[in-house]
């Protein structure tokens, strides 16, 4: 068991990544208030940003450009969105698409006119076309066809849309990439990490998706007065508030945790200190009760409203709505709140009484009206990856070994001899450079595999440092063995860091790529997670959330 020595804590026994670093565990994670979308807008928010759309050039057809800007204390950021006249026949969500509904570009400042026209001749292309340093996120979307022709038919008649139907679908538009950190030409993660508001991971991104989402609605506003003329009317402020902007994902995105382990890390750090600091407060205040039962209650009608026709999603929401039943029931009749350490015997019940479904929703729960005590913790969301890390070739193997042994113990659940614990193997798409995964006993190309195998590395590492009989330094082993240099430098790299590493075999057969979806959109702030199969998924992000003109407001 790690244990957390944090100032106010004291010593504080933080969960086992051997328990929270599992696919099964990873695979059932629900958004909370440090996801980074929350962090986005109480940044915003506590600094009194400013919004508004200085332009917005666009036809009776739905076509043209709009300009929404950001203003902060220091910086302005600005999201340029192209729409465009989209037939159905070419609408599609899959990274091979070469048109979209609407396309966009968050550009660092405020474009002038020649800024714009450079960014009409390539954002629309997206992959195709090149983006500059100035631009810091590049991305499209696509029309939820049959929610927005509802949306738009009903505002011209001058009528609202039906609850229900929002409520159904959840967006008006989803993005099906939301490219940054330096693809096509936008400006690398190392140029704007020291700028406060960017600092967390993926703020750029996440700002350009809630400004997306503004733009979602003007346009159906827009095409709705097209339609309507005087008849038509605004959308509803609630009926707005329901609203996200849906995002379609890929494999694409499933490396990423393998590929950052010292993120990975901190991003569990974060989390994990987060509900032990919660469980470790002696009582529990009458906001605290007030907002946790809140938050019950709103994850009740999210369960409630979530749908999925994945049977494996079907599954997940039958015990998440099951355990959220038996959680309120538990705080009505059994729970006692004004007891010593009251969350850690809440959350000791659930551990004993809840699936791991209703146990991460729990630690959404706690967390969410806890924000005086775990709010700071976000600072420590990023991770400093540009420092390089040099082998010391002095090191004595026997060092090397007791490191393997405690921090890589997991490793001997698998057994690699058996070919169905080795059956997928991740490689790159030469057409798109996205990831993808194949299977190495039907399909060719694992001479390109990538090296994201890490149980099955370092227990190859362990085989050949149990067998060597040769120079007891690691520099004669890796001399001899220059196959293992990249698995020494990572096990040495991540010393002391105990949520590096997804403790589990991602070759395996029966290794499902969603459940690594689902935990990393989570702290993105995703909610309603639907896969369409076991390696792409559709979420929605911002849902419930205020817009740019409701952000002062509480």
């Amino acid at each position: 068991m790690t244990i957390l020595k944090r100032q106010g804590l004291g010593d504080v026994a933080a969960r086992d990544p051997d328990v929270v670093m599992r696919l099964s565990r990873m695979g059932s994670a629900h958004p909370t208030r440090l996801s980074f979308l929350r962090v986005l807008l109480r940044r915003l928010q506590a600094e009194n940003w400013s919004f508004d759309r200085p332009v917005w050039e666009v036809d009776d057809r739905g076509v043209g450009r709009a300009v929404y800007r950001a203003i902060g204390p220091g910086r302005t950021y600005s999201l340029v969105a192209f729409a465009h006249d989209l037939p159905d026949e070419l609408r599609s969500d899959r990274v091979i698409a070469t048109a979209w509904d609407a396309t966009f570009a968050l550009f660092d400042g405020e474009p002038n006119a020649a800024d714009l026209d450079r960014l009409a001749a390539n954002v629309p292309l997206q992959e195709a076309g090149r983006i500059s340093a100035r631009e810091l996120a590049l991305s499209r979307a696509n029309r939820s066809v049959r929610l927005f022709a509802h949306v738009v038919d009903r505002l011209a008649e001058g009528c609202q849309p039906d609850a229900s139907e929002i409520d159904a679908v959840g967006y008006l538009m989803r993005t099906t990439a939301v490219y940054g950190s330096g693809k096509f030409g936008a400006a690398d993660r190392s140029d704007i990490c020291d700028r406060p508001e960017l600092k967390a991971p993926f703020q750029a991104e996440m700002l350009s998706v809630w400004l997306i989402r503004a733009f979602t609605v003007d346009i159906a506003e827009h095409m709705a007065r097209v339609k309507g003329g005087t008849r038509a009317v605004a959308l509803d402020r609630d009926l707005r508030r329901r609203l996200g902007v849906g995002n379609s994902t890929g494999l694409g995105m499933a490396p990423f945790l393998v590929r950052h382990p010292r993120l990975l890390n901190n991003w569990m750090q974060v989390r994990e200190t987060a509900l032990a600091r919660v469980r470790t407060l002696p009582a529990a205040t009458g906001e605290a009760l007030s907002g946790f039962r809140q938050a019950l209650d709103a994850a009740m009608e999210t369960a409630r409203l979530w749908q999925s026709a994945h049977p494996l999603q079907t599954a997940k929401l039958d015990c998440l709505r099951a355990d959220l039943d038996r959680l309120a029931a538990h705080v009505t009749t059994d729970w006692d709140p004004r007891s010593r350490l009251p969350w850690d015997a809440l959350w000791r019940w659930a551990e004993a009484s809840l699936s791991e479904e209703g146990q991460e929703c729990l630690v959404s729960l706690l967390l969410e009206p806890q924000g005086a005590c775990v709010d700071d913790l976000a600072e420590g969301l990023d991770a400093d990856e540009a420092s390089g890390f040099t082998i010391d070739g002095s090191m004595k193997l026997s060092q090397l070994r007791a490191l393997v042994a405690r921090d890589y113990h997991w490793v001997t659940r698998f057994d690699f001899a058996d070919p169905a614990r080795i059956a997928r193997f991740w490689y790159v798409s030469e057409e798109k450079l996205e990831p993808r995964l194949g299977n190495r006993h039907l399909e060719p190309g694992q001479e390109r595999e990538q090296p994201l195998g890490i149980a099955r590395d370092i227990v190859a590492l362990v085989r050949d440092l149990d067998a060597w009989t040769g120079d007891p330094i690691l520099a004669g082993f890796l001399l001899r063995h220059p196959e293992h240099r990249h698995m020494v430098r990572r096990v040495l790299m991540l010393q002391g860091l105990p949520y590096a590493e997804i403790r589990d075999n991602v070759l395996d057969e029966t290794m499902l790529p969603i459940d690594i979806l689902r935990f990393k959109l989570a702290f993105f702030g995703a909610t309603r997670f639907d896969p369409r199969s076991d390696r792409w998924v559709r979420i929605s992000l911002f849902q419930g959330m205020p817009f740019p003109d409701e952000l002062g407001s509480p």
